[in-house]
This record gives C-alpha cells, structure tokens and sequence, in this order.
C-alpha cells in the first residue's frame, strides 16, 4: 500500500421508481448507478425487490485498508457494534453465526428505536457478501433488508465497500425522508467503519 493510500470518501445513489409503481406490484431494482463502479459478481447481489411502499437506495465507502481488513471486522454478525455507534449491544438468541442465526441488538438513546431483531441471510467469504433482514423489534424500519459487499479498489489502493437497503416507507413518510433517515445511519456506519479499518492497517504496519 503505498505511504499516502486516498482518504475515504462516500458517494449516495438513490433511485425513483415513483413511474412504475403505480402499475407494478413488485420489480427487481438496483440502486447503483452508473458512476459506481462494481463488479457483475458482488454487483447482482444489490437488485432489491421493491414493493408500492418501498424505497431503496446504496451508500459506497472508499477505504484505505485492504479487503481482508475490512471483511475481518464486516462479516461479525455478532458485533456489529465494534463499528455501528447507534448501537448498545447485541446480543446472538439463536444460531452459532451461520446463515439463519438471529441477533437482538439495542439502540441508543435519542433515536426513533429501542431493538430490533435481525436474521443473517447471506455469510460469504469469498466473494465477501454480508446481508440480513430486520424480522421483529421497536423500530421504523419495517422489512428491512441490508446487502454489503466489498470488492479492491480500482485503483489497486483499499477497498470500496457497497450498502444498499430496502425499507418500508412508514405511515406519513416520504420515500425521500426515509432514503435521507436511512443514508444517514449507514453512511455514518461506514465512516466509522473506514476508521477503525484504517486504524488497524496502520497499526498492522507498524508492528510488521
């Protein structure tokens, strides 16, 4: 890695699908765009089912660490607090950490939530893929469904890391107040998430 590796940044791409819901009960939606360069192999797993009162959108994360680093702190389904600082704790109520475990995590004061119940849907080492879905809890963010992949940079310098969501859109809510809501806590997630990866890195450096 070379000594001065790019600062992280983060792009929002949403998408408006208020034309074809109107006819369309459900339709597969990507919320990538075209400025967001991402591999086929990670890049199918950001197409999202979206009902009438859904939205989706995608947060991506440059980060100067490598995958590996990344993925060592993204694929801990039981801590996801190590780097989500709206979260208190977690705690694993069913599964060892495979696919189908469930956790119960706690928020912290002042947001619009007390718990939620998550279900792991996909763990995949290789192609580094992570995503869950909120199945239960006190919260806005009814059937939520999470995907995050990381592939190397094309530069060859880190990684980037991709989020996309879908959410319901709750009762007196627009799809862009909870596109804005959402974005928030995720790009704030991945923020803390390229820091503490960063740190390790250098960290990792200095001891070798």
């Amino acid at each position: 890695m070379p000594s001065n590796p790019p600062k992280s940044s983060v792009l929002l791409h949403r998408i408006n699908n208020n034309a074809t819901n109107s006819t369309i009960a459900q339709k597969r939606w990507s919320p990538l765009s075209c400025a967001t360069p991402v591999p086929e192999t990670v890049a199918c797993y950001h197409n999202h089912e979206l009902g009438p009162n859904q939205c989706c959108s995608a947060v991506v994360q440059q980060i100067a660490a490598p995958v590996s680093t990344v993925w060592s702190v993204v694929r801990r389904f039981d801590n996801p607090q190590a780097y989500k600082h709206f979260l208190k704790s977690c705690n694993v109520i069913v599964g060892d950490g495979a696919v189908g475990t469930l956790r119960e995590v706690h928020v912290i004061s002042g947001l619009p939530a007390e718990n939620s119940t998550e279900r792991l849907e996909i763990l995949d080492d290789e192609r580094h893929v992570i995503s869950f879905s909120v199945v239960g809890g006190d919260h806005r963010l009814t059937n939520y469904r999470s995907v995050t992949t990381l592939h190397p940079s094309p530069t060859g310098n880190g990684t980037v890391v991709v989020e996309s969501y879908v959410v319901d859109i709750p009762p007196g809510n627009t799809k862009e107040d909870t596109c804005v809501f959402v974005d928030t806590i995720v790009r704030c997630n991945l923020q803390s998430l390229a820091q503490m990866a960063e740190n390790l890195t250098r960290r990792n450096k200095s001891s070798s």
